[in-house]
């Protein structure tokens, strides 16, 4: 049951004994593993990764003392950095978008039937166009302009409306976020961007893509930096064209690249699978 998972998200240095002190930790205090997922950079002297799932009803002390009491006897001895999160602590995300409604209609779509593990409080937009459309969701509709002049009180707005949210999903949200905003919401920010990266950075890259005549067409789901389009990568997609396809249609199959990568990135961010390391990122899907 959600209720009784917990998850595990481990980066130290890479050296032995390390899945043994973890299991047996978890064993001594009445954990169950259910799923363990690992993954070292180097034969030796690497980095070493580790997601694991564990079942909660018979472990001996609270969530706090287990947490304290693995940071003194495993953690510490093993310079891990850690955490521990817990299925039923639901994370709150909200969804920014402008006026192009795929990607955010697919995450709609798949929050509604219980596929994103996750409670959508708000979709913020800077036009009124998609009102209609997420109101048969029942999720409250937020309209904040931005333009060249209103830029930092708009910014301002928008941080206030996300308060209390664990996940800030840019499903298409035309407009660029300051690095103020950004440093606010660190590895808590996912964006979908509408070509295969680093290639085609900034506007139309479908007319791009078309132009230079390639084969395939992609899109990126990445966390949001300071740096635009260079936060580290989620996930990826691609569909292969030939010169038979038009700008209309290369934007539409890339599209459908694009609601598909998103909602797996968003996915993984919400059952804990994703572990950033630099500007890159492991996941355990």
């Amino acid at each position: 049951m959600t209720s009784r998972t917990a998850r595990l998200l481990i980066t130290c240095p890479d050296k032995p004994g390390i899945v043994s002190a973890v299991s047996s930790f978890l064993y001594n205090h009445g954990a169950n593993i259910t799923d363990l997922d690992q993954h070292a950079s180097a034969p030796e002297g690497g980095t070493y990764f580790m997601r694991l799932e564990f079942q909660t009803p018979h472990v001996d002390m609270s969530r706090h003392l287990l947490a304290q009491t693995f940071e003194e006897r495993v953690a510490r001895h093993y310079n891990m950095d850690w955490r521990i999160s817990y299925a039923d602590d639901v994370k709150k995300v909200a969804i920014l978008v402008s006026k192009v409604d795929h990607a955010l209609m697919e995450l709609l779509w798949r929050w509604s039937s219980g596929a994103l593990p996750c409670e959508i409080s708000t979709v913020i937009s800077n036009h009124d166009a998609l009102v209609e459309s997420v109101g048969r969701f029942g999720v409250p509709f937020q309209v904040v302009p931005v333009n060249k002049d209103n830029k930092i009180e708009a910014e301002a707005k928008i941080q206030a409306l996300l308060k209390g949210n664990d996940l800030v999903v840019l499903a298409r949200y035309m407009q660029i976020l300051s690095g103020d905003f950004v440093n606010e919401w660190p590895h808590k920010i996912i964006n979908i961007h509408h070509s295969f990266l680093p290639a085609f950075v900034g506007a139309n890259p479908y007319q791009q893509a078309y132009d230079k005549g390639v084969k395939l067409i992609g899109a990126t789901a990445h966390y949001v930096t300071a740096d635009l389009d260079q936060g580290p990568i989620i996930e990826q997609g691609v569909e292969r064209v030939s010169h038979r396809e038009s700008v209309e249609t290369l934007r539409e199959l890339g599209q459908n690249v694009e609601r598909n990568v998103l909602a797996r990135a968003v996915r993984w961010h919400l059952e804990d699978r994703v572990i950033v390391h630099g500007n890159k990122t492991i996941v355990f899907a």
